[in-house]
């Protein structure tokens, strides 16, 4: 598997991928969901080890690329570089650029390597123990998903259930998994197989974000003709001035004896993303404020966090690219996907005719080869393209909206109408626009809706296998040791939850 490496079709790929990947991801409102979904249609008439190839070279891209906006500009490029925000941006405008770009992106690279040994390690004997697990048990893990997701919510935990339940319908039309009957389809033979999940990703990351943008930029022009607001300002020409033309004296590239001196926090906060990127839905943004927190917390320092601390940023992006490689280990051993992107991925594996799961490994490990390789590959290259590009990938968001509205657009009906060469989809793709941006007013949150419609299919698949094999009985679920667990762990975190959710509303109105 070694010479995948010095393939030059295999570098071509990961190479584009991370290239892509960390442009789109220094570009506040673009993210990697949105890039990847875009990217998708596109791997159609692609290998599945190429297609596999740049999506996870992509994802990986998206993560480490945001670091450079929210140092530079203090604006977090992706939700997983907000805490990277509190320290590079103070330490960059103080004129220690250098320093805190360097500091980001080698930790970076540390957290990516340590998950990817993480995920060859256990992403095997993960996939072999998942053969054991029965229809019970399957159908209770996707249950914790669903919880996990809906608990970690920016929301309300009621919000939360909300959008899965909501995921959990929006997939039912189509066949049932157990007596091959259509339901729900409403006099439509295009729903006889279901809303497909490319117009339904396309529709809720990129038409949803591009119906924000013109109604932003609307009122934007509405209020400057007005004399209400000033001039919008792409970039704020003094902090990028300050961050850039301003080297202070301490602005050097750190030493080995002070990396040294990093390696339990890089350590630590690699080990806290990774473990975080394995529960699912949880997310990188949720890794980073982790290894943040427990970093100040085991600082000597605490009071410098917030002021342009070398420890807050290694913490920070040290765990938000581990998750990375900590949330494949699921999506390829067990095939629950660890993130919003892992469920993007699993549409991939599934429109290329594949299987994640222990049948991977056993039919197909040459795509398992690909995943870990790439992974190991774009996290080289993203630390060596980032330290040569970064001064001039800031000027990224200069580009107005304007300009990217139309080619977005593009790609996302030619995308939609690639999948089955029907306008079907395009209008699938336009409601879940509208829909996405509906949960945007209502504040209901778009992931656990997301990682509800992919999970779907295969909780009710189990479910009516575990009920014909127990003719009919919900007992198994309870009596099989595994199910037992992962529901009683469901129904501890939903408990936990609430009572956390009342104390917060009584203190706020003490």
């Amino acid at each position: 598997m070694i010479f995948d490496v010095v393939n030059p079709l295999f570098m071509w790929w990961t190479t584009l991928g991370v290239v892509l990947g960390v442009t789109v991801g220094c570009i506040p409102g673009l993210t990697g969901a949105m890039v990847i979904a875009l990217t998708l249609p596109l791997t159609f008439a692609m290998s599945p080890p190429d297609a596999l190839t740049l999506l996870v070279a992509i994802y990986v891209g998206s993560v480490s690329g945001g670091l450079i906006s929210a140092t530079l500009l203090n604006i977090p490029g992706t939700p997983a570089s907000l805490m990277t925000t509190l320290d590079g941006f103070p330490m960059a405008a103080g004129g220690r650029p250098k320093r805190a770009l360097t500091l980001g992106i080698a930790a970076s690279l540390a957290g990516g390597v340590f998950s990817w040994g993480v995920l060859t390690l256990l992403a095997a004997p993960m996939a072999v123990w998942s053969t054991s697990i029965g229809p019970p048990d399957m159908f209770s893990l996707v249950m914790l998903a669903l919880v996990l997701i809906a608990v970690i919510s920016r929301e309300s935990l009621t919000m939360g259930l909300l959008a899965g339940s909501l995921g959990l319908l929006s997939a039912m039309p189509g066949m049932h998994p157990a007596t091959g009957q259509t339901r729900l389809t409403f006099g439509f033979g295009e729903l006889n197989d279901g809303f497909r999940l490319l117009p339904v990703l396309i529709g809720l990351f990129a038409v949803s974000q591009l119906l924000k943008d013109v109604g932003k930029n609307a009122l934007t022009q509405s209020a400057n003709a007005g004399g209400k607001l000033p001039g919008p300002s792409a970039v704020p020409q003094d902090s990028v001035s300050a961050a850039q033309d301003q080297p202070g004296a301490a602005d050097v590239i750190p030493s080995i004896g002070e990396w040294l001196l990093a390696t339990p926090n890089l350590v630590r906060s690699s080990f806290i993303g990774t473990a975080v990127g394995i529960l699912p839905g949880v997310g990188a943004n949720i890794g980073s404020i982790l290894a943040y927190a427990t970093a100040r917390s085991q600082s000597t320092a605490p009071s410098d966090f917030g002021t342009g601390c070398e420890e807050g940023i290694v913490a920070s992006e040290a765990a938000n690219n581990a998750t990375v490689g900590g949330a494949l280990i699921p999506l390829i051993s067990l095939g629950i996907p660890g993130s919003v992107i892992d469920a993007i991925l699993l549409g991939a594996f599934v429109i290329h005719g594949l299987q994640p799961g222990p049948l991977l490994f056993q039919n197909n490990p040459e795509i398992v080869h690909t995943i870990t390789q790439s992974y190991l590959v774009a996290n080289i290259l993203m630390f060596g393209f980032m330290l040569m590009s970064a001064r001039w990938l800031v000027r990224l968001v200069e580009i107005p909206k304007g300009l990217l509205v139309p080619v977005v657009l593009t790609f996302c009906v030619l995308g939609s109408y690639a999948l089955a060469n029907r306008m079907f989809d395009v209008w699938v793709m336009v409601a879940f626009g509208g829909l996405g941006l509906l949960f945007d007013r209502l504040r209901i949150p778009t992931p656990p809706f997301v990682i509800g419609f992919v999970l779907s299919p295969i909780a009710e698949e189990n479910l009516s296998a575990a009920l014909m094999a127990s003719d009919g009985s919900w007992w198994p679920f309870v009596q099989e040791p595994v199910s037992a667990v992962f529901l009683g762990i469901s129904a501890i975190v939903c408990v936990m939850s609430l009572r956390g959710a009342q104390v917060s509303n009584l203190a706020r109105r003490e």
